[in-house]
């Protein structure tokens, strides 16, 4: 069984198989990384994992008519997204939102993936991720989606943050609230689109909520949380994609693995430094957004 989990033989022939692989994921590490930052500040983790289920719906869609596959996962998110943007415009309508529309996505997908006759890997990528299907057509998608998304969040970043540690504030100071928040669950669509492509639709959260969550416990810094989250999200998928390589096992536990043991060091490591009388995170944020 040890065998089946972690198997090096051949391991310089296989590498090169998985080099598109690679390249995506960094470029996703860099990407959830930076959107989860935004995620875990205005408590959005179910709705990313309610956008996933409706990009798995898309993916599944489209691998039934035979199109594209990430078209169609890109599709889903975008619709999740405007959905729970449209529907959930205060934190308790939005819980209430995802909620219906997450069972919904899911049981669409199933309904399409059962109806599918094809390759059973490919009803089984869609889920748990697959690390040689990242073929040249398809990383030029990821690529292009990744850059709109990157330079979208460039663009809104100091807004979005000003808006998310103190709405009321940032709206008295002419911050457009309520338009940023539908603007940046669609951004948030297409960044849980692309993950979906490699880690699968079960496990999206594993690379955009984890390693934000893991940056905050060490640092409250509005500078060093989105580099340290951006690291985390990087080590974790590239980590995997290499650990899994010569495996017989999908992708997704090993990624999984890897985000939550970084999270755990983290943890500990906050922890620590709190008992031995570091600032505490509340302290530190305080300290770091008053020039906000």
């Amino acid at each position: 069984m040890w065998h089946e989990i972690v198997n090096f033989d051949d391991y310089g022939a296989l590498l090169g198989l998985v080099r598109n692989s690679l390249i995506a994921g960094a470029v996703l590490g860099l990407v959830g990384g930076l959107a989860g930052t935004f995620v875990v500040m205005r408590d959005l983790a179910f709705a990313v994992h309610g956008i996933s289920e409706l990009s798995f719906a898309g993916a599944a869609a489209a691998l039934l008519l035979g199109a594209g596959v990430a078209g169609g996962s890109i599709a889903g998110a975008l619709l999740a997204a405007a959905l729970i943007g449209v529907l959930g415009g205060r934190a308790r309508d939005r819980g209430s939102a995802i909620g219906v529309l997450m069972p919904f996505g899911l049981g669409l997908g199933v309904l399409f993936l059962s109806l599918y006759k094809g390759r059973a890997a490919n009803k089984f990528g869609i889920l748990t991720g697959q690390i040689v299907a990242i073929d040249t057509p398809r990383l030029s998608w990821l690529l292009g989606t990744s850059a709109v998304v990157l330079v979208c969040l460039a663009v809104m970043w100091r807004p979005l943050a000003f808006a998310s540690l103190d709405p009321d504030v940032a709206a008295a100071r002419g911050v457009p609230v309520r338009a940023l928040s539908p603007l940046f669950m669609l951004v948030l669509g297409l960044a849980v689109a692309v993950s979906v492509q490699v880690v699968g639709a079960l496990l999206v959260l594993a690379l955009i909520c984890t390693p934000a969550a893991a940056a905050v416990r060490v640092t409250a810094s509005p500078v060093l949380v989105p580099v340290l989250s951006a690291a985390l999200a990087t080590v974790s998928v590239v980590g995997g994609i290499l650990l899994s390589l010569g495996a017989g096992v999908p992708i997704s536990p090993y990624v999984t693995t890897i985000s939550f043991a970084l999270y755990a060091a983290c943890r500990a490591a906050g922890a620590l430094r709190a008992r031995h009388g570091g600032p505490s995170r509340a302290h530190a944020r305080r300290r770091d957004t008053v020039p906000t």
